[in-house]
């Protein structure tokens, strides 16, 4: 028989869905059945992605982003009693869930309250230092509290340097059971012909993906380059126009966004931290535009841009020519990382029950 595994991704923009498409093939691969489960775009897009999987609604933490960058963490702080009461909606799930679909372990990617006692629980996130500027300490031990709930955490790096995630998430000093798992990527890097100068991929929660969305139909209006536009709202149905030189979707699936990436010369995108997975995977040279008021993205942003990589402009300051630096950058290194599934897995050979 094979054994359920409840894999729950964050909904915070598409990242945290995209990064567990990987695991969840995986563990197909190795005769476990994973159980889907996450709320709002995330889960629309692992539905599409997985359609003969069980997929389950959590609550939503109701992250919001502000207009203004600098209001970002106190929105986050006025949002958060409604978070707390996710995250205690979400272990009450978690129990009924345990023993209705009879769970042998758990994957959270960044949902607190997803794990139990009773089976295997891992927890998983790039972020083991939570940037919130004066307030990065307390963010940050108190993001760890959550963490040693979990029987592992896994973070997707390695741990040696050059590595991908910076402080972000590696410790001096942890006593957090914590596994390097390597570069994670649904996609594969191939060989094909580019048909497109510039990619365009948003994501991200709103207001701001809209805010940049719009800025950037503004500046490609006199664009002489072939440009293709994803722009990262997940819906019931696909849908493409093309204006000028520039071909929009609204979103992509794995499968088109992997030969997208490949037939592309280079990519403008927000510096989350799948996509830079994606981007290092793929070996494509990019344009950061961090969301304005996101630490952890402008940290990246900087560290980039610093260690000569990938250059990076705020999101008002941004203009259509500053692409033209990215020659100059070196791009993200090839980090090579086989993923060693089964040693992974072993983990939910253990016997638990609900």
């Amino acid at each position: 028989m094979t054994k359920n595994i409840l894999v729950a991704p964050l909904n915070w923009g598409l990242g945290h869905a995209t990064r567990c498409i990987p695991i969840i093939r995986e563990l197909e691969k190795n005769s476990f059945t994973p159980i889907i489960a996450s709320d709002g775009v995330a889960l629309a897009l692992l539905k599409k992605e997985f359609p003969h999987l069980t997929a389950l609604e959590l609550p939503s933490y109701q992250i919001e982003y502000a207009k203004k960058g600098e209001n970002f963490k106190w929105k986050l702080i006025k949002n958060s009693p409604k978070t707390i009461s996710a995250i205690l909606s979400e272990k009450k799930l978690v129990k009924k869930w345990g023993k209705e679909y009879d769970l042998k372990g758990i994957i959270s990617d960044n949902r607190l309250g997803v794990h139990s006692k009773k089976v295997p629980s891992v927890f998983m996130t790039h972020q083991l230092t939570v940037l919130s500027g004066k307030t990065t300490w307390i963010s940050s031990k108190l993001h760890q509290f959550f963490i040693r709930k979990f029987d592992e955490c896994w973070v997707p790096d390695i741990e040696r340097a050059p590595n991908l995630t910076g402080k972000l998430g590696h410790l001096k000093n942890s006593n957090l059971n914590i596994k390097y798992i390597g570069v994670l990527s649904r996609l594969e890097k191939k060989e094909l012909e580019i048909k497109y100068d510039i990619m365009i991929l948003l994501s991200g929660p709103e207001p701001q993906r809209t805010i940049l969305e719009e800025k950037l139909i503004e500046e490609l209006k006199d664009n002489k380059e072939k440009v293709v536009f994803i722009k990262g709202k997940v819906e019931k149905e696909q849908k493409t126009n093309q204006i000028g030189n520039v071909t929009f979707y609204n979103f992509m699936q794995s499968e088109e966004l992997e030969k997208t990436f490949n037939e592309s010369e280079m990519v403008l995108c927000r510096s989350g931290y799948t996509t830079v997975m994606d981007l290092c995977k793929l070996q494509k040279k990019a344009f950061f535009i961090p969301t304005p008021g996101q630490f952890e993205q402008e940290y990246l942003a900087k560290k980039y841009k610093r260690e000569g990589l990938v250059p990076y402009n705020k999101q008002d300051r941004f203009v259509i020519d500053d692409i033209l630096s990215v020659p100059l950058y070196k791009g993200l290194p090839l980090i090579p990382s086989e993923i060693n599934w089964k040693q992974l897995f072993l983990l939910f050979e253990r016997e638990g029950e609900f």
